[in-house]
């Protein structure tokens, strides 16, 4: 098969690599019909996470189950599934509590890149959720979504606790930021706030349920959201970007006795303990458990209810999959989508 490896910053290549095998009697294989860019790539592709040697890329797909292993129970060939991208086997004590993303036997599956045209997935039975049939082409998009930057949305949003009726503001206009607002919406926010410089996200973003649109960054941002909420601060906020300024915004943009959920992966936070302390705002984040949230965000998809698809701005063959990254880093597209 061939699949895209990143060799260094700004390297990406196309190329040949062994087909996936079944290891492990709990394993998948799935032939992929659609993967992505994710936002988070972009750390490895610009540098900021050091590459060391020729690495297979890529934690986002959905697919065809292809073969399974003995122990797999709950799947059969020929089924459209969707995955997060780590794998859990959905039974310990920290996937019953919520948290598949800290599951005690978890697997990073993008360790072999999804970005390809088929691939294993560890504990299947636990990772992969089918849908009841094969689905139609228009709903792949936001299927796709679901298997990250939808789910990782959804969870700035718990972890923030949003309660219907509030205000919330969302920090970062990327796909997991722009989807964010759609899980706001969901759960009940009465007032949206989308912290966005750029006309075609805001666009996207009051399409997806925000209210206004904040354009300022950093002190001058927090200052418009305390200014739109009575000099008090939101009620939640959601932090979808990993970034200084974009979590000292986030924490001093809540109110007291607020919630900041924050889903960016962080490069170089610091959050000073004093400050926090006499905030009264409450942090929680961490890497989303989608697996916990798949089987609710595909109804709300195949329903109609939810689009999160609409953040691919850019659809590409895999084969082009240098130009995908390189669309993503220029800003030229929001988020891409690849086809084998």
């Amino acid at each position: 098969m061939r699949g895209a490896i990143l060799y260094a910053p700004g390297d990406v290549r196309f190329e040949e690599r062994a087909d996936p095998k079944i290891i492990n009697a709990t394993d998948a294989v799935i032939r992929t019909v659609a993967t992505c860019v994710c936002g988070s790539d972009l750390w490895d592709y610009r540098g900021i996470n050091p590459v060391e040697q020729p690495t297979p890329f890529g934690h986002e797909y959905v697919g065809i189950v292809e073969e399974i292993g003995d122990e797999v129970k709950t799947l059969q060939p020929g089924q459209f599934v969707i995955g997060s991208f780590f794998a859990s086997d959905n039974t310990c004590a920290n996937c019953r509590n919520g948290y598949q993303s800290n599951c005690l036997h978890r697997e990073f599956v993008g360790a072999e890149g999804c970005q390809a045209e088929r691939l294993r997935v560890p504990l299947a039975d636990g990772t992969l959720v089918a849908t009841p049939q094969v689905p139609d082409e228009k709903s792949v998009p936001s299927l796709l979504a679901c298997s990250d930057v939808m789910g990782t949305g959804w969870y700035a949003a718990v972890a923030a606790e949003v309660r219907p009726g509030d205000t919330v503001a969302v920090v970062g206009d990327g796909a997991v930021g722009l989807c964010a607002v759609i899980a706001a919406k969901e759960l009940g926010a009465q007032r949206i706030i989308a912290m966005s410089r750029h006309e075609s996200r805001q666009k996207l973003a009051r399409e997806f349920g925000a209210t206004d649109i904040v354009a300022e960054r950093g002190e001058e941002g927090v200052a418009r959201i305390k200014e739109l909420t009575g000099g008090i601060g939101a009620d939640r906020v959601l932090e979808c970007v990993g970034n200084e300024q974009s979590m000292q915004q986030a924490l001093h943009s809540a109110r007291p006795g607020g919630n900041v959920g924050f889903v960016g992966v962080p490069h170089d936070v610091s959050i000073d303990g004093t400050e926090l302390f006499y905030s009264h705002v409450g942090l929680r984040g961490g890497p989303a458990p989608v697996r916990e949230f798949l089987p609710d965000l595909i109804d709300r998809v195949l329903s109609g209810r939810i689009n999160p698809g609409k953040v691919f701005d850019l659809e590409l063959p895999l084969s082009e999959v240098a130009e995908g990254y390189k669309a993503m880093d220029e800003r030229r597209a929001i988020k891409t989508l690849l086809r084998p």
